[in-house]
């Protein structure tokens, strides 16, 4: 992930503060709701990785094969990653 989770707790905070002062939403909640805008924009920044995680585990499972055929490692990666992102239908 870009941002460490500091940094995202701190956004998730400011987003709060910013609606409610913007009058986009109105709660006497506050801190239940910074906790689920933190969690949805760890959701959100975290999805890259997830997919990069799904891609090493794809190559590791053709590893052999690609040897023999003598792929390149990084363009399996950027086809693999962009098929994955297609198939989310991901915004990175």
């Amino acid at each position: 992930m870009l941002f460490s989770k500091e940094y995202v707790g701190y956004l998730a905070r400011e987003v709060t503060n910013k609606l409610i002062a913007g009058e986009f939403i109105e709660t006497s909640e506050k801190p239940a709701v910074t906790a689920r805008v933190n969690a949805a924009l760890l959701e959100e920044l975290t999805l890259e990785d997830r997919i990069n995680d799904e891609v090493r585990i794809i190559l590791e499972t053709y590893a052999d094969e690609m040897n023999r055929s003598g792929a390149n490692y990084q363009e399996m990666f950027k086809k693999i990653k962009n098929e994955l992102v297609r198939k989310y239908k991901a915004v990175l």
